[in-house]
């Protein structure tokens, strides 16, 4: 299973896991599943690393911004550009479902620009990845701390609502860390 990684659930591992993890087989064992493919970072979640908390993520994860590195694993994945499939449906989706209260009390033109900037979110982004991912028959999970609660006074729901109308499987850091064969977390 591929998983596409939310800046949330970076910034858990760094602050929360990497501290204890004093053989550094965590650390190494999320620069192989870049490596390999397995754990996608995109381009919108990088750029949030880089200044959310001062860069701890990529600071913490210092192969991040390796030049070589990222060259050679292509990572951040370039997401820019990227169309949902079944693009109407998606829209018609996001102009009626994926909206929170909040935005139904927008004018016409208000909505289409806090449509416009949802669009360019790491959010959007991730989500529209693993719409893509999906339709090639991947097995595809978004990797996010956030929870289906609360909106915080935005106009479109949290990844989790929305991906849960659009099935697509949303797991949190400590649920993917336990699917991870090799990778136990122990107090001596």
């Amino acid at each position: 299973m591929k998983v596409i990684i939310d800046t949330s659930s970076l910034l858990s591992l760094v602050r929360y896991y990497l501290p204890f993890d004093k053989k550094t087989k965590l650390f190494d064992f999320i620069k192989s599943e870049i490596e390999n493919g397995n754990l996608i970072l995109i381009d919108a979640v990088y750029q949030e690393c880089e200044y959310t908390t001062q860069g701890l993520v990529l600071k913490s994860l210092d192969y991040l911004k390796d030049k070589d590195f990222k060259k050679d694993y292509k990572i951040p994945l370039r997401t820019k550009d990227l169309l949902p499939p079944s693009t109407k449906k998606f829209y018609n989706l996001l102009n009626d479902n994926f909206r929170t209260p909040l935005s139904r009390r927008l004018n016409d033109a208000e909505f289409e620009e806090r449509k416009k900037e949802f669009l360019e979110t790491a959010d959007a982004r991730m989500i529209i990845l693993a719409l893509i991912k999906k339709s090639e028959k991947q097995e595809i999970a978004i990797v996010t701390e956030e929870s289906e609660n609360g909106n915080d006074h935005k106009a479109f729901k949290k990844i989790p609502s929305i991906c849960k109308m659009l099935d697509i499987k949303v797991m949190t850091l400590p649920d993917l860390l336990k699917i991870y064969e090799g990778i136990d977390i122990e107090f001596k």
